[in-house]
């Protein structure tokens, strides 16, 4: 798992559809079922861990790019 599509395309697997045309919002959401899939044991650590990761970096890109705005 590299990118965000890995984790929209693992999401999917689940039945997981997330877009609410708000980045920051969406990321927040995906942490939340990804969080719930580990805790399912649906999730192995790695997969858990690798998913955290990028999501934290996205969420960190955007609000940078937020301020950026401002």
């Amino acid at each position: 798992m590299k990118t965000m599509k890995d984790i929209y395309d693992l999401l999917k697997q689940y039945g997981t559809f997330i877009y609410t045309r708000d980045r920051l919002g969406d990321v927040l959401l995906m942490e939340d079922e990804i969080r719930e899939l580990y805790k399912a044991k649906v999730l192995e650590p790695k997969e858990f861990q690798a998913a955290m990761l990028i999501l934290r970096q996205e969420a960190s890109r955007i609000e940078k790019d937020e301020k950026n705005l401002l």
